[in-house]
């Protein structure tokens, strides 16, 4: 292990980025060597004050090439939806970069943007690497370690459950189309339905882990539940009658048989709001594997003397991709997936 820093440039500043910012000050590991924002309220402050902690003396800045200009290891890359050619930008500028923007496992779905980024890698001779909570740990990472006890595997079964009025933050209520009337809204595309792709790569990543490969991924219908009454929330309300409660599912097939089934369960109430009553219990991620001997392993929030717990999941969101960094700047250029990097093997977290 290399007892190196690693100058890193911190690329927006969203939930992730500030938890990533925090980090960077805090570990002595790394050196935060720049932060790039899209806003302009954020231009000129100090990264400290944007991510809530005291003075960094790094200043941030929306100048795209004054960026790709600074002398750093890597980039931890983290808006929400990746620009390629910028990625590849800096690829080639001589930074690896690390991303929670949802490429991790390049699958068919990725295969142009995949070939871009490789080519990139090449011509920089630099690495890049995509991580986080799901997809990017919960639903690959952790199934796979499960097998790793098991003698057989028969099915595997992933659950996100999200109780979004507790964890997360507000506008997930409009952009995952909660207050909408029933029949509208299973019309309409859902935005976990457009995220199929990036969830994909999870199964593929078991499934090359596995040495089996999928035959295809299939959806099942949406399971919606409605509000039985108002559900007030400090935005506004989601009124009775309305899409209170959503459950997706995705199942990738193996020589014909389903080998690993995703369910996404986001809900705004308990059971005394729901119709029907749905009980899927406090946001976790939860892996049921079916086969010798069965097994499962649930990943949630500590709860607190007091009773509160707090879902955790931006800063497993970071820290997943965060963490692999060092192994990454370490690593061989190209793509290095989960399977390329094997155990991860964080340093700095254990500090006076």
């Amino acid at each position: 292990m290399s007892d190196r820093t690693y100058r890193v440039i911190q690329w927006m500043t969203g939930d992730v980025g500030q938890v990533g910012i925090r980090h960077f000050a805090a570990s002595p590991v790394f050196e935060l060597a720049g932060v790039l924002v899209h806003s302009k309220d954020k231009v000129g402050k100090d990264a400290g004050e944007i991510a809530g902690i005291g003075p960094t003396g790094v200043t941030a800045t929306d100048d795209v090439d004054a960026m790709v200009a600074t002398d750093a290891d890597c980039v931890f890359y983290t808006p929400v939806i990746m620009d390629v050619d910028t990625v590849c930008r800096l690829l080639r500028s001589g930074k690896n970069v690390v991303t929670t923007a949802g490429f991790f496992h390049p699958s068919n779905d990725f295969r142009n943007s995949a070939e871009q980024i490789r080519a990139a890698c090449d011509e920089g001779a630099t690495s890049f690497h995509g991580g986080g909570i799901h997809p990017g740990y919960a639903g690959d990472l952790l199934p796979l370690t499960l097998t790793r006890v098991m003698s057989r595997v028969d099915t595997i079964n992933v659950y996100e459950v999200v109780d979004v009025l507790k964890d997360a933050p507000m506008d997930h209520i409009d952009w995952m189309g909660f207050g909408k009337d029933k029949v509208k809204f299973l019309s309409e595309p859902t935005i976990l339905g457009l995220g199929v792709p990036f969830f994909a790569q999870s199964m593929h990543m078991i499934a090359d882990g596995l040495g089996v490969t999928i035959d295809e991924v299939t959806a099942a219908d949406i399971d919606v539940a409605t509000a039985a009454a108002d559900i007030p929330h400090p935005d506004g309300v989601i009124p009775k009658g309305t899409v209170a409660a959503q459950r997706h599912e995705w199942t990738a097939w193996v020589e014909g048989k389903p080998l690993i089934v995703f369910h996404a369960i986001y809900v705004t109430a308990g059971p005394d709001l729901l119709e029907p009553a749905w009980d899927w219990g406090e946001t976790r991620y939860e892996i049921v594997i079916d086969g010798d001997p069965p097994t499962e392993l649930t990943l949630k929030g500590v709860r607190q003397p007091d009773g509160a717990m707090t879902h955790p999941g931006y800063d497993w969101t970071a820290m997943g991709a965060v963490n692999a960094i060092p192994d990454v700047c370490d690593g061989p250029p190209g793509w290095l997936t989960h399977l390329d990097l094997g155990l991860i093997r964080p340093r700095g977290l254990v500090r006076p």
